[in-house]
């Protein structure tokens, strides 16, 4: 029997529910999810493998207009995810009428990429609301076939994995069939604490922030980990802190019990806060940080 393999990339608008659906389509929690928009800001690869096929999905940044050097590096991570898709998973859902980036909807209409239109959040609304999307979309992208799902109840996801299969051309696996992601370790740890700050914080203290894993010691019995969170400006330092510390010490219990269930094993974490002024438009400092 023939093997097939392929990049099965997914691209949307902040906040659609494009990282909870890589992470059930994966089965693994790959991408950090939280409710406010641009949580993810990289380009993220999960591997699902059988002995038939290797599917390569690929979770992008949520598509924006960009206002800061990392928007436009983050934007060019979802670039980068149309040139080499072999299937193109868009995902919207039943409240969004369009695409942030127009551009990005005109290289959809043309691409000669199979799309998938996930129309998301259906558990949300009722049977007419979903068939008013679903012909919205139709006349935007006629040659896209749509398929409703949830994928926080991980419903109607055996229709697309059965579309996948049947639309990725026949190849070598691109990847050792027992990898799940393309990233190492460390990347993980510093996207959990990510997470935890955007959870915790509010206004533009998350997105001013960068995480970064200094030292990871392994031992027998328990890991020690160094992180280094980075903010833009001082006053931005303390409100990360908190008062004695505290705000600070919630996130790194919350981070920890986070990265203890990835890893499987005990950690010691500490976390460091540092100002490095305007990262967010240093493009040599973007570099740094993987971006």
């Amino acid at each position: 029997m023939e093997h097939k393999a392929g990049f099965v990339n997914i691209i949307g608008n902040p906040n659609v529910g494009k990282s909870t659906l890589m992470n059930r389509l994966v089965g693994e929690r790959l991408s950090i999810i939280t409710s406010k928009a641009q949580t993810t800001r990289h380009r993220i690869l999960g591997i699902v493998n059988d002995p038939a096929y290797q599917v390569v999905f690929s979770d992008t940044p949520g598509i924006l207009e960009p206002h800061y050097k990392l928007h436009e590096n983050m934007m060019a991570f979802v670039q980068s995810a149309l040139q080499d898709a072999d299937v193109i998973l868009f995902v919207t859902d039943i409240y969004e009428s369009t695409l942030n980036h127009l551009e990005t909807l005109e290289r959809l209409k043309k691409t000669s990429t199979p799309v998938l239109l996930l129309l998301n959040k259906i558990d949300l609304g009722d049977q007419k609301k979903v068939e008013e999307k679903a012909l919205y979309w139709h006349e935007q992208l006629p040659n896209a076939e749509i398929l409703p799902i949830s994928a926080l109840e991980g419903f109607n996801l055996e229709p697309i994995w059965k579309r996948i299969v049947e639309l990725i051309p026949v190849n070598p696996p691109y990847y050792d069939k027992e990898e799940l992601t393309d990233r190492p370790l460390r990347f993980f740890i510093s996207e959990m604490i990510r997470e935890k700050i955007f959870q915790n914080y509010s206004k533009e203290i998350p997105y001013s922030t960068q995480v970064e894993i200094e030292t990871y010691e392994e031992s027998p019995k328990i890991d020690r980990i160094r992180a280094v969170i980075y903010v833009e400006r001082s006053t931005q330092k303390g409100i990360i802190i908190g008062h004695k510390g505290e705000k600070l010490k919630t996130v790194g219990i919350e981070a920890r019990k986070e990265i203890e269930k990835f890893i499987g094993k005990q950690i010691h974490l500490e976390m460091f806060v540092k100002v490095d002024e305007n990262w967010r438009q240093n493009e040599k400092k973007l570099k740094n940080f993987g971006y």
